[in-house]
């Protein structure tokens, strides 16, 4: 990775602070952007790690996407946690999954993590919206409810 990128990953940590009960959107990207989750196999993989309660421990989702090349999602922190250890248990343990299936080998995620603390209660709803319907946007589908690889606690 270049130093250009390096600032980049250390730019996105600075600032950073996550807090008990405090809902974040948050981005993960695939390493170099590769279509790791087209393939179903892998995809149900990521879905299985993130629908575990051995990772999210007292945490949870409210709202995810599982796109080819990245995750979008509605975190909120639970308890003795923090964005970070959240975010390091999903990409470890997804990593180890999928690299034992043998469905992907070599980096799976990029190191950094985009993410955005939710400021009120009815940024919740419209995010979720967001969130679903990015495989609308992206062509995948015609229909998010023909995508398999999302979920909302709303619907």
């Amino acid at each position: 990775m270049d130093a250009d990128n390096m600032q980049g990953h250390k730019a996105l940590r600075r600032g950073r602070f996550s807090q008990e009960n405090n809902m974040y959107h948050v981005t993960i990207v695939t390493y170099q952007r590769q279509p790791v989750f087209s393939s179903f196999e892998t995809a149900s993989a990521l879905a299985r790690v993130l629908n575990s309660p051995a990772v999210l421990k007292t945490s949870s989702l409210s709202a995810w996407v599982i796109m080819p090349d990245h995750w979008h999602a509605i975190v909120q922190v639970g308890q003795h946690d923090s964005l970070s250890q959240i975010v390091g248990r999903i990409k470890a343990i997804s990593t180890r999954v999928i690299h034992n299936k043998k469905l992907w080998e070599g980096n799976l995620w990029t190191k950094a993590f985009h993410d955005r603390a939710l400021r009120s209660e009815n940024e919740l709803l419209p995010l979720a919206r967001y969130i679903v319907a990015n495989p609308l946007r992206a062509g995948l589908v015609q229909r998010a409810g023909n995508y398999p690889f999302w979920n909302a606690a709303w619907v």
